[in-house]
């Protein structure tokens, strides 16, 4: 339902959902294949598998349940995108799995025996926090490679975690973005709800391209990076 085409010629990573919270074959091959014509890095976006809440409803599901609809749906996309002569580089849990992930430690070495044990070695993408040290100690042991990943239109709080989007203000719009986005690029941090510089150190960028006011955004989001860059 995104405007992808318009999207992908400014991204560098595109988390392709794997059909359990959006997408089907279709709406995976036309999306591979766009990633494949501007040369764009492919992740894996599984999520429990919520199709009406668009994966953003917590399920209870046991460790083994996890590390299966994880498999179930990286394999589902890997197999695709050989069929295109492309490769995966990397997992990103989607909406709820991956805020559980970061807030639940069954979830969390769930997620990551999942990634571990799969046929061959793929990056697993997380929330950029302060706590990024544990983390890496914990993919480190099961011999996994983490991505941290700072939002560019998502309120921080406190703690470091995402505000939930049922509260006001979750979501940035606008100037608010790319005020966000040039802080993380100069300065290495983001401003919580509570006004306090959060420091974050993060390998990637989220950003969305589901309506016009994105691509809008990702024009000066692409703009802001290019003249960061040496």
């Amino acid at each position: 339902m995104g405007l992808d085409e318009q999207a992908m010629p400014f991204i560098d990573q595109a988390n392709i959902a794997c059909g359990f919270h959006a997408g089907d074959a279709n709406v995976m091959q036309r999306t591979l294949a766009l990633a494949k014509q501007h040369k764009v890095e492919i992740g894996a976006h599984p999520a429990y598998p919520d199709l009406q809440g668009f994966g953003r409803r917590s399920l209870q599901c046991s460790a083994p349940e996890i590390i299966n609809l994880i498999h179930y749906q990286v394999a589902a996309l890997e197999g695709m995108a050989r069929c295109q002569g492309l490769s995966l580089s990397y997992i990103k849990p989607h909406g709820a799995l991956y805020n559980d992930m970061m807030s639940n430690p069954a979830v969390w070495q769930a997620v990551l025996q999942a990634v571990a044990r799969y046929h061959q070695p793929l990056k697993l993408m997380i929330l950029a926090t302060a706590d990024a040290a544990r983390y890496q100690a914990d993919a480190a042991a099961v011999g996994v490679s983490l991505l941290f990943e700072a939002f560019a239109d998502r309120r921080y709080t406190d703690e470091g975690k995402l505000t939930p989007r049922s509260q006001a203000g979750a979501v940035l719009h606008g100037d608010a973005v790319i005020q966000q986005v040039q802080q993380l690029l100069q300065q290495g941090s983001v401003t919580t709800q509570s006004g306090t510089i959060l420091p974050l150190q993060a390998d990637t960028l989220c950003v969305h391209g589901d309506n016009v006011a994105a691509i809008q955004q990702l024009h000066h989001i692409r703009a802001c990076i290019t003249a960061c860059q040496p």
